[in-house]
């Protein structure tokens, strides 16, 4: 890796996607292996397996909150950052990665000390029931510990990816997830701490990365450096990265509310079988959104910098061979859901009550998983160009105008209403996309033609 980032309008688009999107791609799925690991060893813990996997799965819509606040800072941020680099401004680039950071902080701080009061009837609310909320309890009190270590990982890792680091990105992911791995085991079987041990095993975890992602960007490795002088929060630079990250703010954090809407209605017309189900559904879905999202993070920088470097040529080829990329992955993976929706389900669970409602349940609620890599492409490459206000629209549209009211107006439309809980998920997609293609092929277009409007200032590379 070269010490400037010329290589990003210079490479050809191909070769260079593909190399910042295998590292990206990799560390999302490694990432996932956080909860995912979880879920998979206290689903099958010897006798409360089924109750203690609906109790973890309760904690996702607080998770969901903690990880939208570290989006909410680095999904503007780095963008910013990316295009103040293809200006030849490090300079802005550093002090908005300091201001951030500080930021992080004090964001972390913050939600540590609410989680540790109001975790309780947080997760009440959220669906938790008589029979699930002591796991939840004990798994979110010692998460709620590590806090700043999830919001500085995943937080400054994205200004890693940013310079072109994506390797080094993977790398950070990586000595979490291994870690997580190998801990899960010991504390929550060897040691016999149950979800205890699992929320500890995930914060060790996290520690270790947070140490990892810190060193470098403070190491000489890295072209932007994470200085004293500059963690000063400079309001001039942080309220763009804000409002540029209020979309994927929105679109994570009501994945929180969306959550907690899906497991109260389904502990109300299902039970807590039917919210154990709802846990191993966000878990599969993950295997969708976490390599998308990696293959959308990967392109970022591309389209960031050579924005910024007013290119449009290869700004449109990399958003196309980004669409093409999504759509293929989340059309084979919706094949793989529709053709062995149980054997996604026992990756999970050992319970056959809870298989067979599950696997009724997945082809639902994946029911249009094909047409999700158009709404992840067009979203993501409205964040790196900086568009602040339509990456807002869409994510606004898909989660609080269609799939919220959805959630409620299905089972009074429908015979079987646990059922029709989970539809509210693929008939929101499909009108949400929709709505999000039309708006890009109007906005993309507007924002190439006033890029386009100064000649070209380097030979673009086919």
């Amino acid at each position: 890796m070269t010490k400037d980032n010329s290589f990003l309008k210079e490479a050809p688009i191909g070769k260079l996607l593909f190399t910042l999107a295998v590292p990206t791609i990799t560390a999302q799925i490694i990432n996932m292996l956080y909860n995912i690991v979880d879920r998979i060893y206290i689903g099958h813990m010897e006798n409360v397996g089924d109750l203690a996997l609906t109790g973890v799965g309760v904690c996702m819509p607080i998770i969901m909150i903690v990880s939208a606040f570290a989006a909410f800072i680095s999904a503007g941020g780095a963008p910013r950052a990316s295009i103040f680099m293809g200006k030849d401004d490090n300079d802005s680039a550093e002090k908005t990665m300091g201001s951030c950071f500080s930021l992080q902080v004090i964001i972390s701080v913050i939600i540590t000390v609410v989680l540790l009061l109001f975790h309780r009837p947080m997760l009440l609310s959220f669906g938790a029931s008589s029979n699930t909320i002591t796991y939840a309890s004990d798994y979110m009190k010692i998460y709620a510990l590590g806090t700043i270590f999830v919001e500085l990982t995943l937080g400054m890792n994205a200004y890693i990816t940013a310079q072109g680091f994506a390797k080094q990105g993977m790398f950070s992911v990586l000595i979490g997830a291994v870690s997580n791995i190998i801990l899960d085991p010991i504390f929550i079987f060897a040691l016999n701490m149950g979800v205890k041990g699992a929320a500890l095993a995930t914060i060790i975890s996290q520690g270790l990365s947070c140490l990892w992602v810190v060193g470098f960007l403070c190491s000489k490795s890295s072209i932007l450096k994470l200085k004293f002088k500059n963690l000063k929060i400079d309001l001039k630079l942080t309220l763009p990265c804000l409002a540029l990250g209020l979309a994927p703010f929105i679109m994570q954090s009501s994945e929180s509310v969306i959550s907690a809407c899906f497991n109260s209605s389904l502990l109300l017309y299902g039970g807590d079988i039917a919210v154990g189900a709802m846990t191993i559904l966000t878990s599969v879905m993950q295997f969708a959104m976490m390599p998308l999202q990696g293959l959308a993070q990967g392109s970022q920088p591309i389209i960031s910098y050579n924005y910024g470097a007013k290119i449009p040529l290869r700004v449109k080829k990399t958003f196309k061979l980004l669409l093409i990329s999504s759509l293929v992955y989340s059309t084979v993976l919706w094949a793989c859901i529709m053709l062995f929706p149980r054997l996604f389900a026992s990756i999970f669970t050992a319970d056959t009550a809870l298989l067979d409602f599950s696997q009724k349940a997945l082809r639902i609620y994946c029911g249009v998983l094909c047409l999700f890599g158009i709404q992840i492409a067009c979203q993501m490459t409205f964040v790196s160009l900086g568009k602040a206000f339509s990456s807002i629209i869409v994510a606004v549209m898909r989660k609080f105008v269609l799939l919220l009211p959805l959630i409620y107006i299905m089972p009074a439309l429908m015979s079987d209403k646990t059922m029709a809980v989970y539809s509210a998920e693929p008939i929101a997609d499909i009108l949400a996309v929709t709505f999000t293609a039309v708006l890009f092929f109007f906005q993309f277009r507007k924002a190439m033609r006033e890029i386009d409007k100064e000649p070209e200032k380097v030979k673009v590379n086919q």
